[in-house]
């Protein structure tokens, strides 16, 4: 096939794409797929079908490649144009048919680009009046910040556009002239060669035009573009690196004399920086933008279904961020593999020119196309710091699409003068090379490391990409101030959270305007395990933890499911069952009412919390308010927020004497029966340590010495059994081990055993944490002690959640029961348990006690820094073949008061269940 007709076959493959396009627009604005509909694709088609005429007829030696990449890439621009802002699609499509039009005109006019490099200084003078032209009074106008617009009544027009191209003419005529001179280092100083001043005058110039640009037009952008086209061509033409690093250095130096001089170089490198720090300011444009890129992911969320509108001017300076949120990451490295498929073709085409300046011009056509898409690419995705400048082909704008085509009808000459490899090369005088094998060598190397350099620039613009909307895609997501996500989710209906016998804590109801809100049926009922879900303030409890199964974006039950949330549907969320019920949640609630503390009760044989109570509670309806003042209250809001079952570490006290107990009993230090003096207060380890009240109880069994909660014995226990053994039996029970909970758990303490002197290993024994870290405990750990004894021995893994369903009610997930750890064993937890009966029968505990049931249990006090009394309780039922566990503390309660208010929520639990 001939390169004109694989270029014919290339375009009609790309239609399609183009096509497709814009029926996923008509169809998702409800418009039927006609002519009215996809009469641009067609027309746009049209038109590159002409060009693909006069390329056959007036170049036919052209690259086969180029004006397909730039068809497919010029229907994307314009149909994200017309999806973004419609009202400049028309005038768009206009300047696209223009485009396309001088593209042929550059191609009929100019039929030898040596002939037009013999004007190269009066190109240079063009060039540099066009770049700097709209620094005059009068006709050049500031838009956005830049002074780089000429403006005639209502038209604008950016000259600096076509002055980048007129400047890479005079460049390559310059350089084909005199790169032999360029090449030559004369000027030595001690062992290096270096160039001499007047080689390095061009260099010079060039940076100095791009610190005017930067100074006066404050266009970063393209000065940017403008000096490392110059410094690419440079290097090409020469093979000298050290341009490179004298023209790095240079533009370095300039950087940050810019950055020191200029308040809008601050601005820009700040907001790269840090956007979110003013993100509703400076940095508002680029924090919508990655919102936009974050909602991507890999395949999209459709096209017109994504929220990029809210990213100001959108379709000029961000439209690769609208494009990455509705195509994915897929096809955003799409789009990018097309620019850097266009560099290679173009360097190709520079490679196989027949002249110097056909070469060179073709390198300086590709580099300022290719690397002005990396730059705002890389500003937009937060790569570098942003620039302002438009996307070739793609962005809105007449400027930079009529230029952008001009370029291409130039590099398509430079490919039709291509002779192949082969060939000698003329210089710009058409006058042969001595060398020209050696110099088309020499020139393929240097261009193959160009295209290195430009692979590796798009390389890392798909990795940061890769980063943005997958790796921390949930993170911005999940930002407290992402409105994205908050427009998404309040007109999607968030799935219900109910308690396991039905009752529903929390739904989604539909406002007048389509939109969704959280409301909570039950009232307080479970507040602090069902969180809020907030607009303003994020998510909290079960609303986060289950946040991506009640939007419906995990458990799925159905492949229905799967499909709709990849075709980003916007279907129903998922209803989520707890394992709470909604009795014995009251019952936990009511046991706490008006004071401080927390309840849990359990199932020990499986681990479901069936009731998790905090106090004080808050009521979920009056979230914004509670979090509003919570936000400029210390206290937060009278500590209503904290769950205190989870979320708060607690002495202990003389609940822990069941860890202490078990684990004595475990390794034999003691039994049951083996006798302890217990006096009101003896000296352990040099100082004193003393029963609640400084009670006597005489010579006492371990057993009774529990029942009564004797300080010292327990002191005496936990001296002979040392400090190693206590905190090694105390992890067995899960203290020092960081257990998995869909809400936030401390991890509960036990101090370091080398560090616990006689004295501290003797109280810690006895549930106080005097002068260390433990023991300290969660409600919720003193409930798996609990469920420890009462479950022989094995603790089970804790869970909330018993099942998930769909809006149409299939079942996607059920909890399964596991095995957490192995605490003790069998024998010494029904050992203990026959102990902790006697606690309930006649010692601290019988408050606690349930007619018809035998409750074991014990009973807690911990002295506070405030001089008050925590009062604690943990107990099962029926003691032998428990079904239920609760744990229980009252801040500043008093001895016994956690016992009396546990009696009634283990009374209920065992109506619940049926036992009572």
């Amino acid at each position: 096939m001939t390169r004109r007709n694989i270029e014919l076959v290339l375009l009609c493959v790309a239609a399609p794409l183009v096509v497709l396009l814009f029926a996923m627009i008509a169809l998702n604005q409800g418009q039927s797929l006609n002519m009215n509909t996809l009469g641009v694709p067609v027309g746009v088609f049209a038109a590159f079908i002409i060009a693909h005429i006069a390329v056959r007829k007036f170049a036919p030696g052209a690259d086969p490649a180029i004006l397909p990449l730039v068809f497919v890439l010029s229907g994307t621009g314009i149909a994200f144009v017309t999806r973004l802002a419609p009202d400049l699609a028309v005038n768009q499509v206009m300047w696209l048919f223009l485009g396309v039009a001088c593209m042929v005109v550059a191609l009929v006019a100019i039929r030898n680009l040596d002939k037009v490099a013999n004007y190269k200084y009066t190109l240079m003078i063009v060039g540099f009046l066009l770049l700097l032209s709209p620094l005059v009074p009068g006709i050049g106008t500031e838009i956005n910040g830049s002074q780089i617009w000429l403006r005639v009544g209502t038209f604008s027009f950016q000259p600096g556009e076509i002055a980048k191209i007129v400047i890479v003419l005079f460049l390559a005529g310059y350089l084909a002239q005199n790169r032999e001179m360029l090449s030559v280092f004369t000027w030595r100083i001690g062992p290096f060669r270096l160039p001499e001043i007047r080689t390095l005058l061009p260099l010079l110039l060039m940076w100095g035009v791009a610190m005017l640009i930067v100074v006066f037009e404050k266009d970063l952008g393209s000065a940017l573009v403008f000096f490392f086209v110059f410094l690419l061509m440079l290097y090409v033409a020469t093979g000298k690196k050290f341009y490179l690093v004298i023209g790095l250095g240079l533009i370095a130096i300039g950087g940050v004399g810019a950055y020191f001089a200029f308040d809008h170089v601050q601005i820009r490198v700040a907001t790269w920086l840090d956007p979110f720090a003013d993100a509703q300011n400076k940095g508002y444009q680029l924090v919508q933008a990655i919102y936009s890129m974050a909602d991507g992911d890999l395949f999209g969320t459709g096209l017109g279904r994504g929220l990029a509108e809210q990213i100001p001017v959108v379709e000029s300076d961000f439209i690769f961020a609208a494009i990455a949120e509705e195509i994915g990451l897929l096809g955003a490295a799409g789009v990018l593999l097309l620019f850097l498929c266009l560099a290679v073709r173009g360097f190709v085409t520079a490679a196989r020119a027949k002249s110097d300046v056909s070469s060179f011009v073709a390198v300086g056509l590709t580099a300022l196309i290719v690397l002005q898409a990396f730059i705002i690419v890389g500003g937009v995705t937060r790569l570098i710091p942003l620039t302002g400048l438009t996307l070739p082909f793609i962005s809105q704008g007449g400027s930079s699409l009529l230029a952008s085509f001009i370029a291409v009808g130039l590099l398509l000459r430079c490919g039709d003068e291509g002779t192949g490899v082969d060939t000698e090369m003329s210089s710009a005088t058409g006058s042969l090379h001595a060398n020209s094998v050696l110099g088309r060598v020499s020139l393929g190397k240097r261009l193959t490391h160009s295209m290195l350099f430009c692979s590796v620039l798009f390389a890392a613009l798909v990795a940061n990409l890769t980063l943005i909307m997958v790796v921390q895609a949930d993170y911005y997501q999940n930002m407290a101030g992402n409105n994205h996500t908050i427009a998404k989710e309040s007109r999607s209906e968030r799935g219900t959270i109910s308690t396991y016998d039905g009752t529903v804590l929390a739904q989604s109801v539909q406002e007048e305007d389509g939109t969704y809100k959280r409301v909570y049926p039950a009232g307080d009922l479970a507040s602090h395990v069902v969180g809020y879900a907030s607009s303003r303030f994020g998510t909290s409890g079960i609303e986060r933890a289950y946040n991506d199964t009640l939007k419906g974006q995990e458990n799925f039950a159905s492949w229905t499911d799967v499909l709709d949330s990849l075709a980003g549907t916007g279907t129903t969320g998922n209803d989520v069952a707890l394992t709470l019920n909604s009795t014995i949640q009251r019952a936990a609630q009511d046991a706490i009412a008006g004071q401080k503390g927390a309840c849990v009760v359990m199932d020990p044989e499986t681990g479901a919390i069936l009731g998790m109570a905090s106090a004080p509670t808050y009521d979920a309806a009056d979230i914004e308010s509670l979090l509003e003042q919570a936000s400029t209250d210390s206290s937060g809001a009278d500590g209503a927020l904290v769950n205190r079952a989870t979320s708060a570490l607690y002495a202990p006290g003389s609940t822990f004497k069941i860890v202490s107990l078990a684990t004595a009993l475990e390794n034999g230090t003691a039994s049951e029966d083996t006798v302890f003096s217990s006096p009101g207060s003896m000296d352990i380890g040099g100082a004193s340590v003393s029963n609640y009240g400084d009670v006597d109880y005489g010579d006492i069994t371990l057993a009774r010495a529990t029942e009564v909660s004797s300080n010292t014995v327990f002191g005496q226990l936990g001296v002979e059994m040392g400090p190693e053994a206590l905190v090694k039996g105390a992890e067995t029970f899960g203290f020092d081990k960081d257990v998995d909970f869909p809400l936030p758990l401390y991890t509960s303490l036990m101090p370091d055993p080398d560090a616990m002197s006689t004295w501290t290993t003797a109280w810690a024994a006895a549930g106080e944490p005097v002068g260390q870290k433990g023991p300290n405990a969660t409600v919720l750990e003193m409930a798996l002690v609990g469920s420890a004894i009462a479950n022989d021995g094995a603790i089970m893994q804790p869970y909330l959640v018993d099942g998930v369903y769909n809006a149409n009610g299939e079942r996607s997930f059920t909890a399964q029961p596991s095995k957490l750890m192995q605490a003790v064993s069998k024998t010494t937890a029904e050992r203990v348990r026959t102990v902790l009966e006697g606690v309930v029968e006649n010692g601290t505990g019988t408050a606690a006690a349930v007619s018809g049931v035998t409750v074991a249990g014990k009973t807690g006090t911990a002295e506070n820094a405030n001089g008050k009394d925590n009062s604690w309780f943990v107990g099962m039922a029926p003691s032998e073949n428990s079904r239920v566990v609760v744990a229980l503390i009252i801040e500043n309660g008093g001895s016994g008061a956690a016992a009396q208010k546990a009696q009634n929520v283990l009374k209920t639990a065992l109506e619940v269940q049926g036992l009572l």
